[in-house]
C-alpha cells in the first residue's frame, strides 16, 4: 500500500523524484526561497516520509543519503484514484468534463487527449 504523502512532504518528494540520492542539506538547500519553512520543519518532513516508508536513507560517513522509495507515477495514480473517489463518487466522466470546463488547453494538448481517447477506446 502506498503511503499517503501530505501537499508539503510532495515537495520533498518531488526533489527526490528529480534527483536521488540528496543529503537531508542539499533538500533543505533545494527548498530555501520557493518556501516559507526553516530547516527543521523540512528535516520533519524528511523524518516523516521515512516512517510512511516514501523515502529511505543510507549512512555515508557522518551524512544521510536519502531516496525515493516510491515511483512517482504509481502515488500520482493512487492521488488521483483517490480524489476522484472523493470528490466525483468515483466517476471519471465528470472529472474529466470539470476539468475540460475549467481549463484551457493548446490545440497540441487537444490533440494529445484526443489520442488518448482513441487508445483507450481501441483497447475497449
Amino acid at each position: 500500500m502506498l503511503p499517503k504523502i501530505s501537499e508539503a512532504e510532495w515537495r520533498v518528494m518531488k526533489l527526490l523524484w528529480d534527483k536521488s540520492p540528496r543529503t537531508a542539506n542539499d533538500i533543505v538547500d533545494a527548498l530555501e526561497g520557493s518556501v516559507d519553512w526553516n530547516a527543521q520543519t523540512i528535516r520533519t518532513l524528511i523524518n516523516r516520509l521515512v516512517q510512511k516508508g516514501a523515502i529511505n536513507f543510507e549512512k555515508d560517513g557522518r551524512a544521510y543519503l536519502y531516496n525515493a522509495k516510491v515511483k512517482e507515477r504509481e502515488v500520482q495514480r493512487a492521488e488521483t484514484r483517490s480524489f476522484v473517489s472523493r470528490v466525483f463518487n468515483g466517476a471519471m466522466k465528470p472529472m474529466i468534463a470539470a476539468f475540460l470546463e475549467e481549463t484551457e488547453l493548446s490545440e497540441a494538448e487537444i490533440d494529445e487527449l484526443e489520442r488518448l481517447l482513441r487508445e483507450k477506446k481501441s483497447k475497449n
